[in-house]
C-alpha cells in the first residue's frame, strides 16, 4: 500500500516506514497527520472525493537546513548591486501509518 501526500506545496509518494525530507513541520519527536491525495491498496485506488477521510500519520525524527542558495541582482549603468542568500529549513519525517478512513 502506498499513498500520495501533499505538504509544503509539493506532493510525495510514501509507503509505511519510509523516511523523507519535507519543508519544516514542527518540533522533533512530535507526530503529524498529512492529508492524502491518493491511496493505492493493491487493486483499489482511492482518489478525489473518496480519499477525503484518508490520513497518513508521520513522526518528525529530525530537522536540518538545506544547501545555501546564492543570488545576485544588479541594474545596468546605475551602480546598483545586491547579494543575498537563503537556506531552507526542513524536517525529516518517518511515515508510521496509512489509513483509508
Amino acid at each position: 500500500m502506498y499513498a500520495v501526500v501533499k505538504t509544503g506545496g509539493k506532493q510525495y509518494r510514501v509507503t509505511e516506514g519510509q523516511r523523507l525530507r519535507v519543508e519544516h513541520l514542527g518540533e522533533p519527536e512530535s507526530s503529524v497527520e498529512l492529508p492524502a491525495v491518493m491511496v493505492v491498496d493493491g487493486d483499489s485506488v482511492l482518489a478525489g472525493e473518496d480519499v477525503a477521510s484518508a490520513k497518513v500519520s508521520a513522526r518528525i525524527v529530525g530537522e536540518g537546513r538545506g544547501k545555501k542558495i546564492h543570488a545576485f541582482t544588479y541594474k545596468n549603468k546605475s551602480n546598483q548591486r545586491r547579494r543575498w542568500g537563503h537556506r531552507q529549513n526542513y524536517s525529516m519525517i518517518e511515515i508510521t501509518g496509512i489509513s483509508k478512513g
